[in-house]
């Protein structure tokens, strides 16, 4: 890799919310080793269409020939939207890398695939493209997730612990000098899939939520779920949600606004209790939940940290920062993905590259 002082990245991040697709051209520098800075210089998110959202919320029952198709026009669909995004703000990568979407993760089983052909990205921008980050960590016995950790260690070391409020919320912090990291429960997947019963996309603010009231039997079938009894490492996937969560929220006959408030008491019961066992600090919060101030509140309500909601910037684009310096560090052969996070038998530099030369590599 030629000598660089700064790395201009790229980070692309498509959620289980189904927000739309995150765009964020990032600056590393590192001043002296093992230590980074950054810059978010633009970033801005594509909102998926409802044939998108229709496409990838139900790809899991699709048949071979669907799942190969949509996986190579997600990459050209990415793929102009990026180079629109790059013209538009007159931007200079050297990489771009690329979560992907994920239709199944299944670390048990031995695999966790990401859509979104990181070699149909390349030919449509003509810059570099990193991809597929989870997928040898899982041969390696790992889940696979989380990713973002190793970031959070590096560029957020300032914090207690970083709490992402995605579709799934997970935690990182660092324990006995190494860096742990796992999913707590799910965030805004049961919490959307509520919010449209109401005909709304999200519920703003928690509004609908605040108008509801806890129905005690839910709340304790929600906490009784088996995983939340595992240790770390350990992550959730949509399966989870569809398999499990869904039929329960189903199964009861409730107004969705008391649904709503039960979830977000379940979900902040949940997420509290794992930070009762931290050193008391400044917690980082990122993610759409963030943005859910009913659902803050609650989790204020419930610990003793101080829970820091920092600007919208990076509240919105933690996620593809973070891809963004997974990949840079990918690019220079630096350790990416944690072990002691994802439960792997070893750490590991991850990610497909595409358009990358091999002397670069050395």
């Amino acid at each position: 890799m030629p000598s660089l002082e700064t790395y201009t990245v790229i980070g692309l991040m498509s959620g289980t919310s189904l927000d739309g697709l995150d765009m964020a051209c990032c600056e590393f520098s590192e001043p002296s080793p093992g230590r980074y800075t950054y810059n978010i210089i633009a970033a801005e998110t594509v909102p998926y269409t409802e044939e998108w959202k229709q496409r990838l919320s139900t790809l899991e029952n699709a048949f071979a020939y669907d799942y190969v198709f949509t996986n190579a026009q997600l990459g050209e669909y990415i793929g102009e939207k990026v180079h629109a995004f790059i013209a538009r703000n007159d931007l200079h990568p050297c990489l771009i890398a690329s979560h992907g979407h994920t239709i199944f993760h299944q670390p048990q089983h031995g695999f966790s695939s990401q859509i979104g052909d990181g070699n149909a990205i390349l030919v449509k921008t003509g810059i570099p493209v990193i991809y597929d980050f989870r997928s040898l960590d899982v041969a390696l016995g790992g889940q696979g997730a989380p990713l973002v950790p190793v970031g959070d260690q590096l560029l957020f070391s300032g914090y207690e612990a970083c709490l992402n409020l995605g579709g799934i919320s997970n935690i990182s912090y660092n324990r006995d000098g190494k860096r742990v990291a796992y999913d707590i429960s799910l965030c805004n997947i049961p919490l959307n899939y509520l919010a449209r019963q109401l005909g709304k996309e999200y519920d703003h603010n928690g509004e609908e939520a605040r108008a509801g009231v806890v129905n005690p039997t839910l709340f304790q079938a929600m906490n009784r779920q088996d995983y939340f009894k595992e240790q770390g490492p350990k992550s959730l996937g949509k399966e989870w949600f569809v398999d499990i969560f869904r039929p329960l929220l189903d199964e009861y006959n409730l107004p969705v606004q008391d649904k709503l408030r039960t979830t977000v008491e379940h979900i902040a019961f949940q997420i509290t209790r794992d930070l009762a066992s931290l050193p008391q600090g400044k917690i980082l919060i990122t993610g759409g939940g963030a943005f859910n101030a009913f659902l803050i509140e609650q989790m204020q309500q419930l610990t003793h940290h101080r829970l820091f909601v920092p600007d919208a910037l990076l509240v919105n684009y933690k996620e593809a920062l973070a891809f963004a310096f997974l990949g840079m560090l990918r690019m220079t052969n630096k350790i990416n993905t944690l072990a002691s996070v994802t439960g792997a038998s070893e750490d590991s530099c991850s990610g497909s590259i595409t358009g990358l030369p091999a002397p670069m590599l050395s």
